[in-house]
């Protein structure tokens, strides 16, 4: 009988594990570990507090500005790059759209809490942002000036260019319209946000399917049927259960009656409503979606992450890297506007002190989310859980009764821990 490895019979393949075979991101799974352990943690230490429909409601609305700014974040620090400016144009386009609403466009016939007024102040405030951020990606591309130069003199400039247009006074209350953007004002209540919730995990089990017919189509090694219904059922179990959480935060008692009483009518006994999903959110999972479209699925996205591999050899292959720059800037400029959007709205009006260290909690959750600093990788998804895990560390902490300055140092240390884990896990996995 002739031995199999002397016949020229390739050796049996070892058998993979459960956990190989579902081909999980380890480092994706590392930062839902961290982020569960964080929230049991608080929970307990809170008395049960932390786990509620109601904080949960709160922790996502207070997350969405940040995670907006972090997907802009994520294709600034993948071509090498660093935005220390954001909050502060934030703030500008903030101070923008808020004057908009309550002088300029009044003065120009557009009425408060007219159908036209709040779209065009939007517009507005995204276009001031899109055209800032040109500018800076300009200098930073064309006049080969640093980017932490350019945006560390914007972080001074933008945000005293925002106190001059406004006085230094808070100006408000914006346009109720307006102000649906900022979470409790405007929500999309239990059974539309059931349906939105059922498209969005069909939307993410088609894409996920879709992905594997892709491969299998360009002869790639795919998983076995099994491991990606498993995927699939997970991932349109967790947006499902996202959504139940949501619906189940009721709207206070008193709430309800003053909302019968505008309508003329009068509540019935024992009448109970949910919140549902925030329209804020819903504008995270759009960008979420147009950010990793455009990242995956364009070749704008594949020059990013090819510039951030090896820029040299970017340039070499026919790149336009100083207009890409321009580009991603551009972009940057305009999810900050739109976070502006969300932010001013939270608040039902514009203050000065807006947007103050979200440059700080905007890279660390680019970081925290496995965006490499020496560029070239980084996921969406993973800048949002991130902001996430950001945003419930200061929560938590906010409700155990720690000290703002605390936080902050505890902020900065998770920010400087991240990083490390990051570089020894790149070093044992070789893409150092």
């Amino acid at each position: 009988m002739t031995d199999a490895t002397t016949s020229g019979a390739p050796p049996p393949r070892a058998r993979k594990s459960t956990f190989e075979t579902l081909e999980l991101d380890t480092r994706l799974l590392g930062m839902i570990g961290a982020f569960v352990v964080l929230c049991i943690a608080f929970d307990l230490m809170t008395g049960g507090r932390f786990l509620t429909p109601r904080n949960i409601f709160n922790l996502t609305i207070q997350t969405v500005s940040v995670a907006i700014m972090a997907t802009g974040m994520v294709f600034i620090i993948v071509c090498r790059h660093i935005d220390l400016s954001v909050g502060a144009l934030l703030a500008t386009c903030s101070a923008a759209m808020a004057m908009m609403q309550t002088q300029l466009l009044p003065g120009l016939g557009l009425e408060m809490g007219g159908p036209v007024l709040w779209i065009v102040a939007i517009l507005g405030g995204i276009v001031i942002g899109t055209a800032i951020g040109a500018l800076q990606g300009w200098m930073v591309g064309y006049l080969a000036i640093p980017a932490f130069i350019v945006t560390l003199g914007g972080l001074l400039i933008w945000r005293n260019v925002g106190w001059y247009m406004t006085s230094g006074q808070t100006i408000g209350p914006l346009d109720e319209n307006f102000r649906m953007f900022g979470g409790t004002n405007g929500t999309l209540g239990v059974e539309a946000s059931w349906i939105v919730g059922i498209v969005c995990a069909l939307g993410a089990a088609l894409a996920l399917w879709q992905g594997r017919r892709r491969k299998v189509k360009h002869g790639f090694q795919v998983k076995p049927v099994w491991a990606e219904l498993t995927m699939i059922a997970l991932t349109a179990g967790a947006i499902l259960g996202f959504v139940a959480i949501l619906n189940a935060y009721e709207i206070p008692q008193r709430r309800l009656e003053r909302m019968f009483a505008a309508r003329g009518e009068t509540m019935p006994e024992g009448y109970t409503e949910g919140y549902g999903l925030p329209i804020s959110v819903l504008v995270l999972i759009v960008v979420a979606v147009a950010m990793t479209l455009i990242a995956r699925r364009t070749r704008f996205g594949r020059y990013i992450f090819a510039t951030g591999g090896n820029p040299d050899a970017a340039e070499l292959s026919g790149i336009n890297t100083r207009m890409l720059t321009v580009k991603i800037f551009a972009l940057m400029g305009a999810l900050c506007a739109i976070s502006a959007v969300v932010a001013s709205a939270r608040l039902s009006n514009h203050s000065n002190d807006i947007g103050t260290l979200d440059e700080l909690r905007v890279i660390a959750a680019a970081v925290i989310g496995g965006t490499a600093l020496s560029g070239g990788i980084g996921t969406i998804y993973g800048a949002i859980l991130g902001a996430l895990v950001m945003q419930s560390l200061q929560s938590g902490m906010a409700m155990v009764g720690v000290d703002a300055p605390l936080q902050n140092i505890v902020v900065g240390a998770v920010l400087v821990l991240a990083v490390l884990i990051d570089i020894v896990y790149r070093r044992r996995t070789g893409d150092a």
